[in-house]
């Protein structure tokens, strides 16, 4: 697969790979991964991200974000508040210019996450003015939009969002098909694997508007295990299988979105224009 794959949203700062960092940059390495697109959660995160990208500069692409969900100790997490990312803001810009992305940002309306109001207002707020930046530093959104499709991809819509990525997307094909008309990408992680649930969303979705991803350490094909980077394969496979595809043209495919919506990220120079 001579164009390589390209991970749009994984969580290589994240603690679960310090141990190992080393080992998984190999499997992926070896797996015929070419660009990690790295989004954060927390800005705790945010100076992880760009050592990984200085130790690996030609693989890891950089963004900067606060997760609609913050961890407040243990396991336990709250929704995002506007003081959280008020004293981080001035970061992005510093560092802009290293950033291939906004991300990871986006709503999460599950019940037991913002069981409030006030929860989900908080984390509008937090979400426009992120976006705001996106649009301020010229750079995509990667987002998360978990119970909340419609009023995400509404959202975007009005801040005037042109370039967004939409990870693990479990929204109505009806929606996602929204997002498509407002030039949106759509990922989906090996999770997909598991069951056939996503794959009438999948098949609606044209390819020109889907790309790939891990969401590692999470969402891998067994769930109770870490996933890596080096588990792309198994997206690219499923949606080439539900689409009727070859997985070859998935990943040559989804290399071109890749480039598209990334157009920072090192890596992707080589990937030729889909367009020529």
């Amino acid at each position: 697969m001579e164009f390589g794959l390209i991970d749009c949203h994984c969580h290589l700062a994240a603690r679960e790979f310090q141990e190992d960092l080393c080992h998984v940059i190999q499997r992926s390495k070896q797996a015929g991964v070419k660009t990690l697109v790295v989004v954060v959660e927390e800005a705790a995160e945010f100076s992880r991200v760009l050592q990984l990208q200085e130790s690996y500069p030609d693989l890891v692409a950089p963004c900067f974000g606060l997760h609609p969900l913050q961890s407040c100790g243990g396991s336990e997490q709250r929704s995002v508040k506007p003081q959280d990312l008020d004293p981080v803001l001035q970061q992005f810009y510093a560092h802009g210019e290293r950033l291939v992305a906004v991300g990871e940002i986006g709503l999460d309306f599950t019940p037991w996450c913002a069981p409030t109001q006030q929860d989900r207002d908080d984390q509008m707020n937090v979400f426009v003015k992120q976006l705001s930046v996106s649009k301020e530093l010229d750079l995509p959104v990667n987002v998360h939009s978990r119970s909340a499709a419609k009023v995400t991809i509404d959202t975007m819509r009005q801040q005037g969002i042109s370039q967004a990525l939409l990870h693990n997307f479990a929204g109505k094909p009806s929606v996602a098909l929204e997002g498509v008309k407002a030039g949106y990408y759509f990922s989906f992680p090996p999770a997909v694997c598991r069951n056939q649930q996503r794959d009438k969303l999948i098949r609606q979705i044209p390819l020109e508007h889907i790309c790939l991803e891990t969401d590692s350490p999470a969402l891998g094909l067994d769930k109770d295990v870490r996933n890596e980077p080096s588990s792309i394969g198994l997206s690219c496979s499923y949606i080439a299988e539900v689409k009727g595809l070859s997985p070859q043209t998935v990943q040559v495919a989804t290399a071109h979105n890749a480039r598209r919506l990334f157009p920072k990220a090192k890596a992707l120079g080589s990937c030729p224009d889909a367009s020529r």
